[in-house]
């Protein structure tokens, strides 16, 4: 995760993040990655993983020829280091997200996943991406989403005060952000990104189901349904590939 005024560097600084919380999730998991194979470049030449993590979707970049996974936790960090030390291709940096130390258009490709509901304005970290990528380059991003189903069932039913069409961020827990897709959209744009492609994501993200149906069933239908829905956004999950205007 990379850092952000609004976080303390304390919540990500164990390994409960990839022993505890990943390993009950295999259905996030899943969707993430159905939606990273969907909207990434199958190969290129240089691609930045900002936010990285442990190297949870490190194996989804095998067609790169450099690979560079950013994160700010010093154990995340080390523990992707040891877990990729065999391939060279990879070089994981501790680092700002904010702050990224590579020239201008240096990377093909750029993915942030599960990374922007840390940041309230999502616009100082989307202007470096863009700095970064090259020109016709592409950004794939996943962010948490203000206009999903169970936001908009709650304010109808009297049970939320925001209402979940409004531009801005609106924080679900303490340093944890739902953004509005417009204003993803607006900072995108500012940054020199136009947006292409779009996917629903995480659609059936509810305990009665992923406790009492199979991850596969549940997977598959996620599958189907991810594009279809893309548009409509009505997911807790957003994700996009924006590419690098020329």
């Amino acid at each position: 995760m990379p850092p952000s005024p609004e976080r303390p560097l304390a919540t990500y600084e164990d390994l409960g993040y990839r022993d505890v919380f990943w390993a009950a999730r295999r259905y996030e998991d899943a969707c993430d990655r159905v939606a990273v194979r969907a909207l990434l470049p199958p190969g290129g030449d240089r691609l930045i993983e900002v936010g990285a993590g442990f190297g949870r979707l490190a194996d989804e970049y095998r067609g790169y020829r450099e690979v560079v996974l950013l994160d700010s936790s010093e154990v995340h960090v080390t523990s992707a280091r040891e877990s990729l030390a065999g391939d060279p291709r990879f070089n994981v940096v501790l680092g700002n997200a904010c702050a990224l130390p590579y020239p201008d258009g240096h990377f093909d490709a750029a993915v942030c996943v599960r990374v922007l509901h840390h940041f309230a304005d999502p616009a100082p970290m989307l202007a470096e991406l863009g700095r970064v990528v090259r020109p016709g380059g592409v950004l794939v991003l996943e962010f948490a989403n203000k206009r999903n189903l169970k936001s908009i069932a709650r304010r109808v039913l009297g049970r939320q005060r925001w209402s979940p069409f409004g531009p801005g961020s609106v924080a679900y827990k303490p340093f944890h952000f739902d953004h509005a897709p417009m204003s993803v959209r607006r900072s995108l744009r500012r940054s020199g990104f136009s947006i292409e492609s779009l996917r629903a994501a995480s659609l059936f993200r509810l305990p009665a189901l992923t406790r009492r149906l199979p991850v596969s069933l549940l997977v598959g239908l996620e599958t189907l349904l991810q594009a279809p829905l893309g548009s409509i956004t009505p997911g807790p999950s957003v994700f996009l590939r924006a590419r690098r205007s020329r």
